[in-house]
């Protein structure tokens, strides 16, 4: 008989984002299976970019945990400042870009789970 879902503590934040890292890295991914979520903790060095790209699918909710730095969109007035507690929405379909501050900048990312790629048969030919 399976078991109730239960709440689980999966990280400290704290712990990942002590100092800077010496790159771009994702210090932790959401990998538990059954999830409709996929959420990351990003972490930046300082200085460092998230070039300009749009996601045409899928909105993500951005929580900035430490650290610093600006989001831009080309469509914007200017960028905006992104500090500790910052959540910034990223509706599907937005063209962006990130830059990390003097101190870097971890945030976590979270999104609705992309459907694994799958094999299907062609199409049938019609005539």
């Amino acid at each position: 008989m399976p078991s109730e879902p239960l709440p689980q503590i999966l990280c400290d934040a704290r712990a990942l984002t002590g100092r800077p890292p010496a790159s771009v890295e994702v210090a932790w991914k959401l990998a538990e299976s059954g999830r409709q979520l996929d959420a990351n903790l990003v972490r930046l060095p300082p200085g460092e970019r998230i070039a300009t790209h749009t996601e045409p699918d899928l909105d993500v909710l951005v929580t900035v945990v430490a650290g610093s730095g600006t989001v831009d969109a080309p469509a914007a007035d200017g960028p905006q400042d992104l500090t500790p507690g910052t959540v910034l929405w990223l509706p599907h379909g937005s063209t962006r870009s990130l830059t990390a501050g003097e101190e870097g900048i971890a945030y976590f990312t979270v999104h609705r789970r992309r459907p694994g790629m799958q094999i299907r048969p062609r199409p049938a030919a019609t005539p």
